[in-house]
């Protein structure tokens, strides 16, 4: 296991600090979920049953951000609240942290920057709802999330439900298959679609156990490889959205964003927003379902690792 770097330029919580001298387990958390992913005031309350159901399961919590523009690897319950209601709290990838922290603004950190800062923490395992991906169209407007790329340099195990069906599935996982990110399904051999357990895509590889993911881990270590893990963790049938419910949600969004003349990076929030209020919410149970499943598997494969002989 990776020791964490004391002399680095961020704040790491005792607690996370202590857990990562003596081998115990801990999980990264991101905190864009928290400041632009869920409304208010449900986004605190779900910030605080994540690090809960970790901590119930004999796991640290360690949910990164940087409150007053100071990267955070485990923050607080006032760091939390802040993030969740101050206004105008920024949402920093990898190239905006720097921007961030001389600003001393409050921003709170994707995939990309949070599995970056875990790393450098020494933390293997982070759980969120769904990394980044190729964006539709992106043959022509090159638009793909900062998270392929720092996965491609980052070795952090991801615990995720795959990308939202919003985006280029196919595409993302031809772009993750070329920038040497392994994929490996958790129970399952298909790609998982975020609100939906099956994206309608295969992938290769499937785990049965935490331990199996544990020794893909060792065995990427072994290899030298820097490159992350994603674990692709379908959302529980039970509350998925219905499929064809959520392909008429999409092609509903996919019309409207085209109607109305949505284009760029404006694209994707107004999707989610569509298929949010078309849903009537359930979207949002079901993205809340998919990463409660996530940090409940993160769990289990951090305890795995923590077990692991030295």
């Amino acid at each position: 296991m990776v020791a964490m770097n004391d002399r680095l330029p961020l704040a790491v919580a005792p607690e996370v600090k202590d857990a990562l001298v003596d081998g115990r387990p801990v999980v990264a958390l991101e905190s864009t979920i928290i400041s632009h992913g869920l409304p208010r005031p449900r986004n605190l309350e779900v910030a605080i049953e994540l690090e809960a159901m970790l901590r119930a399961a004999g796991v640290v919590p360690a949910t990164v951000g940087a409150p007053g523009g100071r990267p955070t690897v485990g923050l607080s319950e006032s760091d939390l609240e802040v993030l969740a209601t101050a206004q105008d709290v920024a949402k920093v990838s990898v190239r905006e942290l720097p921007l961030a922290v001389a600003a001393s603004r409050n921003a709170a950190t994707t995939v990309a920057s949070t599995a970056t800062l875990a790393r450098l923490a020494g933390i293997r395992v982070f759980a969120t709802g769904g990394i980044g991906g190729v964006h539709r169209g992106a043959v022509e407007t090159f638009d793909e999330s900062a998270d392929l790329a720092a996965l491609a340099r980052t070795a952090i195990t991801v615990v995720c439900a795959g990308v939202k069906s919003i985006l280029d599935v196919p595409a993302t996982l031809e772009r993750l298959e070329t920038l040497g990110v392994t994929v490996l399904g958790y129970r399952t051999l298909r790609f998982p679609g975020f609100y939906v357990a099956d994206s309608g895509n295969d992938i290769e590889w499937s785990a049965s156990e935490p331990e199996e993911i544990v020794a893909a881990m060792q065995a990427a270590d072994g290899l030298g490889l820097s490159s992350a893990i994603v674990i692709a963790n379908p959302v529980p049938l039970e509350h998925q959205l219905d499929p064809q419910t959520h392909d008429g949600l999409l092609k509903g969004a996919l019309a409207a964003a085209e109607n109305e003349g949505i284009h760029g990076k404006a694209v994707t929030p107004f999707l989610l927003d569509h298929i949010y209020l078309a849903s009537k919410g359930a979207s949002l149970e079901a993205n809340i379902w998919a990463v409660r499943n996530n940090v409940a598997l993160a769990a289990r494969i951090a305890r795995a690792w923590a077990e692991m002989p030295a």
